[in-house]
């Protein structure tokens, strides 16, 4: 894997792994054991059958936490642990050809990238449940899982094309999370 693909890899499985870390580790297991993709050396352990029962079954559970309001924020609060370390992991696993220096820079990156994602997500999912119908929930979800499972494998296939995608919902990220916190900031200047 050339510095390009473990960029491209490093940014689209942070941001997806802050998303939905997995559906990430799954797409990216499925893709390699079905020989779409080569993932690096360091990464391959994720077609194993035992880490993609894990995952698939993590999968399931995520899937239907994140329809149930409350619920969606009590999972997301406790993945702010799991998902960006687990980004971090899989970035310095793809940037095994380059030196340690860039791995770890790529691994702090995707961390930083699926912080940024997961943020977003857990405060964007907290502000629709206050919603009384489900179905905006429901909406988010399973576009947060496409979006994951799309990302995941657009970054391997497009490497180049996903850093950009990445960096725009990066400023997405951004332009939501400064208008969810001037809300929050209104809000309890009325109490």
């Amino acid at each position: 894997m050339n510095p390009i693909e473990a960029l491209g890899l490093a940014f689209g499985a942070g941001f997806s792994s802050g998303l939905n870390l997995y559906a990430t580790v799954a797409t990216l297991g499925l893709l390699q054991r079905f020989g779409i993709i080569h993932l690096p050396p360091s990464l391959e352990v994720l077609s194993h059958p035992v880490v993609l029962g894990f995952a698939v079954a993590l999968y399931a559970v995520e899937f239907f936490a994140d329809k149930i309001p409350y619920l969606d924020t009590l999972w997301d609060s406790l993945h702010t642990f799991i998902r960006p370390p687990a980004a971090a992991v899989i970035a310095y696993g793809a940037a095994s050809a380059v030196s340690p220096e860039w791995r770890w820079a790529a691994a702090l990156l995707a961390g930083g990238v699926a912080l940024t994602a997961h943020g977003t997500k857990a405060s964007t999912r907290a502000a629709v449940n206050t919603l009384p119908e489900p179905f905006s929930n429901w909406a988010l979800s399973f576009g947060e899982d496409l979006l994951a499972v799309w990302l995941t494998w657009f970054a391997t296939a497009h490497p180049l094309a996903s850093v950009v995608i990445v960096v725009a919902l990066l400023i997405l990220c951004a332009y939501l999370l400064y208008h969810l916190f001037r809300f929050v900031r209104r809000s309890l200047a009325n109490f």
